[in-house]
């Protein structure tokens, strides 16, 4: 492997061939992304009732795209979409070439079905490869798969990749923490994959047990599954003293591997020849241009199983117009902080969670871990922010517990322009995740 030259401030490690197209000239990279959009285009059309349908209903054809500029002809999908068509009804390809299919939980309604053939594993592990490639893994790296294995995508997809990439595996799933712990330490693990919030668990768990994670060989950590803050990766960085980088993806698309950041930790890559990104006002459905704010929508350049034209992903972020100082052409977008759809309203005000979470984590003396309770009473919404502090401060020094109270009031207050109630709780008490955690409980019954 040869390492890639040039003039980049944030210099990449070892050039994984698969990364080449990571730096195509965009000229290059259009024209990529214009051929295998068509071809998508086609395989939808020719095969799914409802996207034939729906361009019909617009009065657009596969041969109306002739470039990736007209894209905006297509019709958006949505997850109702996927939902309406339980279990198989998008798929594009017959049962006789599906290898695998992947399915979501199902909490919130029926479960969405995603399919793939035997070249959209291929796409999906060479796209991992990638991402894993960005966070600077390569041959010889022991990766610790701790995602989900199962139904779930994460799971599977780290696994493929790293396989790909070279790297030893050790597929470990979630839960068990003192086991992860004495796999970490005992197999040299280079790189873990798990959501942030069960990494933080490890961190505690590792400090019960007396191991310090800094003497360990691990270096890397790749947290996805759920938005994270800058402030959560600063603590996880303060803890451990290794990289944390953010990855993201969604089952509908294709799982983890749509987009990493690179060693610049400045915004996720977008595997865009694979994955093409856009920004649309989540109001109006209008696109907006690299640098503004809006909705992300993806559309599938390489997936036959289960192509997804427009998916409207929910997830709020921006492309960053400038290129990243890392070399790479394919774009940026920033990492997702919030979506659309996990917003609650209290009292008139839109909040996120990450919202809170940076209030919280810009105060010193608590722990990352915190959980927001909504009630009703009355017809009054109420809100109360439940969070953990050190056991040191959680002794009898009321004084100071009073005082770092009000400083946690006051941070939530400035960022989000609303007085809530917050409970400062002992060490343990909210309910640790070994995936995504829930941070928001609803108890309104709207």
């Amino acid at each position: 492997m040869t390492r890639i030259s040039g003039d980049m401030a944030c210099a990449a490690g070892d050039f994984h061939p698969a990364s080449a197209p990571d730096y195509l000239p965009v000229s290059q990279l259009r024209n990529l992304q214009t051929q295998r959009l068509q071809k998508i285009v086609w395989q939808a059309y020719d095969r799914v009732e409802l996207y034939r349908r729906r361009m019909d209903e617009r009065g657009v054809s596969p041969e109306d795209i002739g470039s990736i500029k007209d894209i905006t002809k297509l019709p958006f999908t949505t997850k109702n979409d996927l939902r309406d068509n339980y279990p198989f009804g998008l798929f594009a390809e017959p049962m006789n070439k599906v290898v695998r299919v992947h399915a979501s939980s199902g909490t919130t309604g029926k479960p969405t079905v995603v399919a793939y053939t035997q070249e959209d594993v291929d796409v999906w592990a060479d796209a991992m490869v990638r991402c894993f490639a960005c966070y600077d893994l390569h041959a010889g790296d022991i990766i610790q798969n701790a995602y989900g294995y199962g139904l779930f995508t994460g799971g599977l997809g780290a696994h493929y990749g790293a396989e790909a990439l070279g790297a030893t595996v050790i597929p470990i799933s979630g839960g068990n923490t003192d086991r992860q712990i004495m796999i970490m330490k005992d197999f040299s693990v280079t790189a873990i994959c798990c959501t942030p919030s069960y990494f933080l668990h490890i961190i505690e768990r590792a400090e019960e047990l007396g191991v310090n994670i800094r003497d360990l060989q691990l270096r890397a950590g790749v947290f996805g599954a759920e938005p994270w803050t800058e402030s959560m990766r600063e603590r996880i960085e303060a803890a451990t003293g290794i990289k944390a980088y953010d990855i993201y993806g969604l089952s509908e698309i294709v799982g983890p591997g749509v987009g990493a950041e690179c060693c610049a930790q400045d915004g996720l890559h977008i595997i865009e020849d694979y994955f093409y990104p856009e920004i649309v006002d989540p109001e109006t459905g209008e696109p907006k241009p690299d640098g503004e704010e809006g909705e992300l929508v993806l559309t599938t350049l390489g997936k036959m199983a289960m192509p997804m034209l427009r998916y409207r992903t929910h997830d709020i972020t921006f492309i960053y117009p400038e290129q990243c100082k890392c070399g790479r052409s394919i774009r940026r977008i920033q990492r997702i902080g919030r979506r659309s759809d996990d917003m609650f309203i209290i009292r008139g005000v839109n909040v996120f969670p990450s919202q809170i979470e940076t209030a919280l984590l810009a105060v010193e003396g608590t722990l990352p871990h915190y959980q927001i309770i909504l009630t009703r009473d009355k017809g009054l919404d109420k809100i109360e922010v439940q969070v953990e502090v050190t056991a040191e401060l959680f002794s009898d020094k009321v004084r100071e517990l009073e005082g770092l109270q009000e400083k946690l009031s006051q941070s939530i207050e400035r960022t989000l322009g609303i007085r809530v109630h917050l409970r400062l709780v002992e060490p343990h008490t909210i309910e640790r995740s070994m995936g995504k955690a829930k941070r928001v409980i609803d108890n309104r019954q709207l």
